[in-house]
């Protein structure tokens, strides 16, 4: 037998991120703890699948009348006019004078990558900001896609906080009409969000500047529990009147990860832009998918329109918030109660399913081999990853990592 035609393939490295899961699987310790993982996990340690979803599942099972055809290319209808009013808010005058078009795309993910795609064929400027760190997908949907990435200071390690100077003067010297890609609410990985009047100096710079706004809002009510202040920091870039991109990813705020559902928005300056712009985004998706799937958006329209559905997705989602809070809070009181050296008040700080911990490379891999404790090399935990129960033993291994390696 010949070789095969792919004999020269080399092994890929798993990835970073999903890379932890399959070291976590293949350890057979008991303690073993995976915090790396960026999905919601009960205080059992479990998925969570939402009640609310679980009862749309069935209303939409129970109807008789649905059918399997193909979605149009930009997806559902009632889904996207829903997804908009979500996160631009109910009276938001851009949907009111029908400047914005969203399409349903593949999660947040897919929402990127549309959306990347798009300016890479129809924007003037080619370069795109994203922070320094960002989720470890983000430099590589954009590089694909053809865009030009480069980056601007946002996290200071030292105070485990916002590095605001620098991101104000690297976006000052940012060239005029490049794309910032900007993370809506809950930072990924490490959980430090700006504040308003923060946002609000850093939308008069954008605008000033005339920088694109590209939002990702993967954390939309997931974050604080509240769906309106998780939305702000877009809204107060729409309420100026300017334009920008918003992906949205309903993977954790409604657990649908693996549903794949998100929507790609683009607020434009007048209802006739947004009609070409959504006839070209059509021409994107059409060779890339063909068109949506229809399960998971069905889901969420028949959550979002339903008065009563709304509200008790909003309770849900507002009890995942509070238990991730919950868990900073008790993570934080654990190492205090050690006398763990450093100040931890970044914990309690930060917010989101991700927290930075300020832990390095060799201090990650103590804890590993040691605790059996599983996390991204940069020390990025997951804190819906803990439980009541877990925590001591991560403060144990927390501790024993700040006193015994350098």
């Amino acid at each position: 037998m010949s070789d095969s035609v792919f004999a020269s393939v080399v092994q890929a490295p798993e990835d970073p991120i999903l890379g932890v899961t399959v070291a976590y699987n293949k350890d057979q310790s008991p303690v073993k703890l995976n915090l790396g993982v960026g999905a919601y996990r009960t205080e059992e340690g479990k998925p969570l699948v939402l009640n609310v979803v679980r009862k749309a599942e069935q209303m939409l099972v129970n109807d008789h009348s649905r059918v399997k055809e193909y979605l149009p290319i930009t997806g559902l209808a009632d889904f996207n006019k829903l997804s908009a009013k979500l996160i631009f808010g109910a009276n938001s005058p851009a949907i009111q004078e029908n400047r914005v078009t969203t399409v349903q795309c593949l999660s947040g993910t897919g929402s990127l990558r549309v959306g990347a795609e798009f300016l890479a064929r129809h924007y003037h400027e080619k370069t795109i900001y994203i922070p320094q760190p960002t989720w470890g997908n983000h430099p590589k949907v954009f590089t694909l896609a053809g865009l030009s990435v480069k980056t601007y200071r946002y996290y200071n390690p030292s105070t485990r906080g916002l590095d605001f100077s620098g991101l104000l003067e690297d976006l000052g010297n940012a060239p005029s009409g490049a794309i910032v890609l900007l993370h809506a609410c809950a930072h990924n990985p490490t959980g430090v969000d700006p504040t308003s009047d923060q946002w609000e100096q850093i939308r008069q710079l954008m605008r000033s500047k005339e920088l694109l706004p590209f939002f990702d809002s993967a954390y939309q009510g997931f974050a604080s529990g509240n769906l309106d202040a998780d939305a702000e920091s877009i809204r107060m870039f729409v309420a100026d009147g300017g334009e920008c991109l918003a992906a949205q990813s309903y993977a954790k705020n409604m657990g649908l990860y693996g549903e794949r559902v998100g929507a790609f928005s683009i607020v434009c300056k007048t209802a006739d832009v947004a009609t070409r712009v959504e006839s070209q985004l059509k021409l994107v998706i059409r060779p890339m998918y063909s068109n949506p799937p229809i399960h998971g958006a069905s889901i969420v329209a028949t959550i979002l329109k339903d008065g009563d559905m709304y509200t008790e997705w909003s309770v849900e989602l507002k009890a995942m918030a509070d238990r991730i809070i919950s868990m900073r809070q008790q993570l934080y009181d654990a190492l205090c109660a050690r006398g763990t050296p450093g100040d931890w008040s970044h914990i309690i700080k930060q917010i989101g399913m991700f927290t930075f911990t300020g832990l390095n490379t060799s201090q990650v891999a103590f804890m590993t081999k040691e605790y059996h404790i599983y996390m991204t090399s940069d020390g990025r935990i997951s804190m819906a990853g803990l439980s009541s129960r877990t925590v001591p033993h991560l403060a144990d291994a927390i501790h024993a990592a700040v006193t015994s390696v350098a």
